[in-house]
């Protein structure tokens, strides 16, 4: 059967089963994780040179760019993916706005200038508003949504431009309220009036199969700083102690994760799948962070940064912390029988006592070593697979 290169863009059926994420969507996803490296490489340079603040503010800028592009076409995707010639063709060019601004990263870090970034942002969102004008044209139900759509990020887009010649502290005061605004088109678009259609075990997939990806990049940033440093000065027990370590540490935020399902909540409550889906930017950052971490706590056993051992264990304490009390409120938003987890907070005690009184292996094995306990609590005391 000859297959139309072009096909109506109608909503998709929220009910529809066996929805899983397609092939175009994963390689849209390996894409973004080179922007996603590149942030967390910048990062640990930023901290292995001492560099808190500076890089904290570009890494928080840099990843928010990178987040909020993936979550639009995620999100439009479940709704409207007709997988035809067009859709195909904008997609790509998506994807060449993300290789852009991953381009233009290093630059955004150390010179602060965005003018490369947002040239990929621009790319990225004009074919984002094209794609939503098409589902207006020929989608006569969702119309008002799309229209609303188009025009939230077309005129948020003509804002970051602005902000390009805005002076000093007038271009951050800028990328604060732009990045406000942006949060605000979809709040915007889907109360008022029909909704997207899109589908809540898909949205939960996606959301969950970019969490596997960005732990896979934090992965393969400490095991490229391990490498480094065993062919410089050799093997030794400390590496070998903070290489296990991590890997358990790891193990432990995939398992906080995955361990309850969230598409029957989506399905329910939209003021829910909201705060889930945004909270999603402080886990995607806080993996990955948690990655630099690892690559600055390899560099410093190695001697290669000026950090004292507990700055280098914060690196990786910190975002452990954020990653896991986001993660446990999250769970707390999408399941009501969810207990409030006091335990996290204690969590975050140890792991910022461990980062800053034991010595550097000791510490990242310590941190482990909470982690792998939390697995432990949830299997036996509570006889079921959760934290």
């Amino acid at each position: 059967m000859v297959r139309s290169w072009r096909r109506p863009m109608v909503g998709r059926d929220r009910d529809e089963t066996h929805r899983a994420s397609t092939p175009l969507e994963l390689l849209f996803d390996l894409c973004f994780v080179v922007a996603v490296a590149s942030a967390a490489a910048e990062l640990h340079h930023a901290l292995a040179a001492s560099h808190l603040g500076a890089g904290l503010f570009g890494f928080a800028t840099s990843f928010f760019a990178i987040w909020w592009a993936w979550v639009n076409f995620t999100w439009f995707a479940s709704a409207y993916d007709t997988d035809d010639v067009p859709y195909r063709l904008l997609t790509l060019l998506q994807i060449a706005g993300v290789l852009v601004m991953a381009a233009g990263i290093p630059e955004a870090f150390e010179h602060r200038d965005f003018t490369v970034p947002t040239i990929g942002y621009v790319i990225m969102r004009v074919a984002m508003v094209i794609q939503w004008l098409r589902a207006a044209r020929e989608h006569t139900a969702g119309r008002p949504a799309a229209l609303r759509y188009a025009l939230g990020i077309s005129v948020v887009q003509l804002c970051w431009v602005v902000r390009l010649f805005l002076p000093g502290v007038w271009g951050w005061i800028g990328f604060g309220l732009f990045a406000v605004l942006e949060l605000l088109v979809p709040v915007w678009a889907e109360y008022r009036g029909n909704r997207t259609s899109w589908h809540p075990n898909h949205i939960a997939e996606r959301y969950g199969l970019f969490t596997l990806i960005v732990l896979g990049e934090c992965v393969l940033s400490a095991t490229t700083a391990i490498q480094t440093a065993i062919s410089e000065s050799g093997l030794s027990a400390a590496l070998l102690v903070i290489a296990g370590s991590g890997l358990v540490l790891l193990f432990g935020l995939w398992w906080a994760y995955f361990k309850r399902d969230a598409a029957p909540r989506l399905r329910n409550s939209l003021k829910s799948t909201m705060v889930w889906a945004y909270s999603h930017y402080a886990v995607f950052g806080s993996v990955a962070a948690v990655g630099a971490g690892l690559g600055v706590v390899v560099d410093t056993e190695a001697g290669k940064t000026e950090l004292p051992t507990y700055g280098a264990a914060l690196a990786v304490a910190v975002p452990v912390v954020v990653y896991m009390v986001v993660v446990g409120l999250q769970h707390k938003i999408m399941n009501r029988d969810e207990p409030v987890a006091l335990r996290y907070i204690v969590l975050g005690a140890v792991l910022i006592l461990a980062a800053v009184l034991l010595p550097l292996p000791a510490a990242v094995a310590a941190m482990a070593v909470v982690s792998s306990l939390l697995v432990v609590y949830g299997v036996v005391v509570t006889s079921r697979f959760t934290l």
